[in-house]
């Protein structure tokens, strides 16, 4: 059954502590790319992992607009009444990013070990109901008692008494169980907004019945099946081989798709640490994914299925929004593009500016909060990318103040300070590089080509900025180029301070075509990305 719920995409990364900085430049990436979800795992009781809650803030301060969940928090070790202060703090703090996902607690032995309550599993069933009303209680969002501003909750494994409600989340925040057995997928049915299982746990061909479980008893509690988003964690390798997510690209968008419309999953999060793989996998595979289930959909529509015609309206806004927007609902576009401020680091640029194509701004259209939203995401994406390069200038130009201290130089060269440290400048500066690049991709492979089709007259311009996007690389090449100038020199004597230079003339050339791209790309894009959405 599908359940038409809109197709998101997301990550499930490691939290060990040896990998925290190719971590947050995953979660980096992930935001750049496009994807929805950026998630890890929570076992307090583990040594070589990182603290889950610190890590999401830490990601969520580094991002602009995937959302951040624990997959899933280990409620034995997690008491409700702080969890959900700690899941409101950090949607408050992101600007309603956070989610949560919710487990009853596995691993026994290590979680008494940590100082927690060893649970039957009808005790750690029990015990999950009872955190449900206790953090929706605290989030103001007890079903019995909205906006409610205190808590009572008189449980077996967990009690407050009139305990304030509060902070209140921005947003209304998801749990999502991960759930196996009978009685948790019947719990999932009653009180979940999501069901977040697991391949190896829950493999394509135990979906069916477990969905079945949970729409059985979503309908008895009154809600329907479709107020469950169906979520999947998935694990894969891109190849030739055979069997589920062991193929091309293609082969699994056409597996994914399969699972959306004839089981209802519809949240795709990949257990991955490779960047190479999360890039294929937000660029190649989710639009593939999306194509394919919206040309179904609409095939079903057309043909009048009752199932698909009298399903509501999707949990979120589809990103291809209608071409004319209703004007009774909406209001003039609110989305300002950044202004270009003219100023030009180089003597040149690889490009003339004053010949660019334009397309006609169209004059009262009124959009939908929800159309606005489509523009505001670019303008968001294209902020993280100023402010990283504004922060690479910055290094760079501390590289460049301490670059007679040659000493001072050497006595952190073990150290992760990048602004005295070559190694780390390069590896920083190539992943930029890489974050630039896979944003472009984005744009080139999916979004242009939904844009031309929507609109055709927004041809020229689209032809424009692609070229441009090929400017630009060559320019992040010039980038990578100088880096490799400063191996095997000394950084501080001619030929280390000649390949300062050369770094700085790139990245000032970089500055410019960057920062102008962007500006004139929001200049045109803005209006039709709120008439048709991103494709």
């Amino acid at each position: 059954m599908d359940y038409g719920h809109e197709l998101q995409f997301g990550v499930f990364a490691s939290p060990e502590v040896s990998r925290v900085h190719e971590t947050l430049e995953l979660a980096q990436l992930a935001d750049v790319v496009g994807l929805d979800l950026f998630t890890v795992q929570d076992h307090p009781y583990n040594a070589k992992h990182l603290d889950t809650s610190t890590l999401l803030t830490a990601v969520a301060a580094r991002t602009s607009a995937i959302r951040v969940a624990a997959n899933v928090a280990n409620l034995p070790l997690r008491p409700p009444a702080g969890l959900a202060k700690q899941v409101a703090t950090l949607d408050v703090i992101s600007g309603g990013r956070a989610e949560l996902g919710l487990g009853t607690g596995a691993f026994w032995d290590a979680i008494v070990a940590a100082g927690g309550e060893r649970r039957t599993p009808r005790e750690a069933v029990d015990a999950l109901v009872e955190a449900i009303r206790v953090i929706r209680g605290a989030w103001g969002q007890d079903p019995d008692h909205p906006g409610a501003r205190s808590v009572t909750v008189q449980g077996e494994h967990y009690s407050v008494a009139g305990m304030h409600a509060g902070p209140f989340p921005v947003h209304p925040v998801g749990i999502w169980l991960g759930a196996y057995r009978p009685r948790m997928l019947r719990v999932t049915g009653r009180l979940a907004d999501g069901w977040l299982p697991s391949m190896g746990y829950a493999d394509p061909e135990a979906l069916a019945g477990m969905n079945a479980v949970i729409d059985e008893a979503a309908e008895h509690a009154g809600r329907g099946p479709q107020a469950i988003r169906r979520m999947y964690n998935v694990f894969g390798s891109f190849g030739t081989g055979s069997g589920f997510l062991r193929g091309t690209a293609d082969a699994w968008a056409e597996q994914l798709a399969e699972l959306t419309l004839t089981e209802g999953m519809s949240t795709y999060v990949l257990g991955t640490d490779d960047p190479d793989v999360l890039r294929r996998y937000a660029v190649e595979v989710a639009s593939a994914v999306r194509d394919l289930v919206d040309a179904e959909r609409a095939r079903r529509a057309r043909g009048s299925e009752p199932a698909v015609a009298s399903r509501p309206q999707r949990d979120s806004v589809s990103v291809v929004q209608q071409a004319t927007p209703v004007h009774a609902e909406g209001s003039p576009l609110a989305v300002v593009a950044t202004p270009d401020d003219g100023v030009r680091l180089s003597p040149t640029l690889p490009w003339r500016e004053d010949d660019r194509p334009v397309t006609a701004r169209p004059g009262d259209t009124a959009y939908t909060p929800a159309q606005q939203a489509v523009p505001q995401h670019l303008v968001d994406v294209h902020d993280h990318l100023r402010g990283e390069l504004a922060q690479l200038r910055d290094i760079v130009g501390q590289v460049r103040r301490g670059a007679m201290s040659t000493g001072a130089a050497r006595s952190v060269i073990n150290t992760m300070a990048m602004r005295q440290n070559n190694w780390t400048l390069g590896a920083y500066c190539e992943t930029y590089c890489r974050l630039v690049t896979g944003h472009h991709t984005l744009e080139d492979r999916s979004i242009f080509v939904h844009l031309r089709g929507a609109q055709p007259d927004l041809g020229p311009v689209i032809d424009r900025l692609e070229e441009e996007h090929h400017v630009i690389a060559d320019v992040l090449e010039q980038v990578d180029d100088a880096l490799v100038g400063l191996v095997g020199t000394d950084a501080y004597g001619r030929s280390g301070g000649e390949a300062l230079d050369e770094i700085q003339r790139a990245l000032d050339l970089l500055t410019d075509t960057l920062l102008s791209h962007l500006a004139y790309e929001e200049r045109e894009l803005l209006h039709p990305l709120a008439q048709h959405g991103f494709g």
